[in-house]
């Protein structure tokens, strides 16, 4: 049984070299392995290349985000083998024995397009980050946090990009992931478009996947922050609704507070990232702004660490 595989790596060859080690002892499944580097140092790339000289290594000369980097993997895969296409965070485990119950479900139903596992913390095992999410414009926590009683496939919004086995004709169908987003959300728009074509995104609670979370990053307040806020907006321009408007001024009044709040708190960062966001969103600035948001927000005050919006 064949299946392809896109981890990405930026700057993270320990965790790409333990997830690709885990797939490669895999015996039931065939997995065609591509990690996709986007653009780290070049001793990362050295590391993967020499532990797994049989893998398909994809560089990118640039960062090209979430979307941008895996559509890399995505086509290149589709280029070789039409077969279903996991996409794999570097820093998450699956089981083969989870990943054949995906399998077996996605083939089993004509109607499933994209098929994800519950997802735990891999360093909590007993908590539950995601089982699904809901619609990133009419939810403000769009992660699903518990789990419905009854059939074990749950029909979703959209299945997180942690861990996520997609069709190949959902591709070839809807498109490859839009690279407006850079870099969150964009998983949830794909579903939300394969469901115009008929596809449905579904959890199938009898497998699990997990994911290391507690990794601390200087990006989370600030850069993570700004592509949250402003991609709800392009969600809101790709959605079919008919009623766009109310969801641009909810969201605008909703960031306007949220950035106020922060302000009388003293996450000056946190609070800029906030209105950064929210003027490109209605501006229809997208795509990669890393450098010029970072340079923004890098010498203003964050006390404490915040949650995302």
């Amino acid at each position: 049984m064949k299946l392809s595989v896109v981890i990405l790596n930026w700057d993270a060859a320990d965790d790409t070299i333990r997830c690709v080690r885990n797939i490669v002892t895999w015996k039931q499944i065939e997995p065609i392995i591509y990690v996709v580097d986007n653009a780290s140092r070049p001793n990362s790339v050295e590391m993967i290349s020499r532990e797994f000289p049989e893998i398909h290594l994809i560089c990118n000369s640039e960062n090209l985000g979430f979307a941008g980097g895996t559509n890399r993997g995505i086509a290149e895969a589709l280029s070789i083998e039409d077969v279903p296409i996991l996409l794999l965070n570097n820093d998450a485990f699956i089981n083969e024995t989870d990943v054949l119950r995906l399998l077996e479900t996605l083939r089993e139903n004509n109607d499933i397009g994209l098929i994800g596992p519950l997802l735990y913390d891999a360093e909590q095992e007993d908590k539950l980050l995601s089982a699904g999410g809901k619609n990133p414009i009419k939810h403000h926590h769009t992660r699903i946090l518990t789990l419905e009683p009854g059939e074990p496939i749950q029909t979703v919004e959209y299945v997180s990009g942690t861990a996520v086995i997609i069709k190949a004709e959902v591709f070839h169908t809807v498109g490859l992931l839009d690279e407006n987003y850079f870099f969150s959300t964009e998983l949830a728009d794909l579903c939300m478009r394969a469901k115009q074509y008929g596809y449905l995104s579904v959890i199938d609670s009898r497998a699990r996947a997990f994911h290391t979370v507690s990794r601390s990053s200087s990006l989370r307040d600030t850069l993570y922050v700004y592509y949250i806020v402003r991609n709800r907006f392009i969600f809101i321009r790709n959605s079919p609704y008919k009623i766009k408007l109310l969801f641009f001024i909810f969201w605008t009044i909703y960031s306007v507070a949220l950035s106020f709040k922060l302000l009388l708190t003293g996450k000056l960062a946190t609070a800029q990232a906030v209105r950064l966001g929210l003027m490109d969103g209605l501006q229809g600035r997208f795509g990669k702004q890393n450098e010029r948001v970072l340079s923004i927000c890098s010498n203003l005050p964050n006390p404490t660490p915040v949650h995302h919006p």
